[in-house]
């Protein structure tokens, strides 16, 4: 069981447990409990909240290029099936890609090429 899930889980039975004893609980009673109870629900719900915008998950920069056509080039052009950039990718990947042809002093990438 995952932690979200007893987090979940317990939150549930706190709540049913809760809503249960206010029931049958003396009016007095349950009205200063439901008070503190909400306050105390409000400044958590506050903190999650911040908690939640705070974080910053591992977001994954992966480029693909896959089943591309053919290229050619000629007269010092640039032929390209594959990918070609800078680096700063978490992953680059080139899969079953297309001829690239170059004449004339061309350049033909098939695959991956950073700089």
């Amino acid at each position: 069981m995952t932690v979200g899930r007893v987090a979940l889980l317990v939150t549930c039975v706190l709540v049913a447990g809760l809503g249960t004893w206010i029931a049958i609980a003396r009016w007095e009673d349950a009205n200063k409990v439901a008070t503190a109870v909400s306050a105390l629900g409000a400044v958590a719900a506050v903190g999650v909240a911040v908690w939640a915008v705070v974080r910053t998950p591992r977001t994954s920069k992966a480029i693909v290029v896959t089943d591309t056509g053919k290229a050619k080039s000629a007269s010092g052009g640039h032929a390209v099936t594959g990918v070609t950039g800078t680096p700063g990718h978490d992953s680059v990947r080139a899969e079953r890609t297309g001829d690239a042809e170059s004449s004339g002093g061309g350049d033909a990438v098939s695959g991956v090429q950073l700089d």
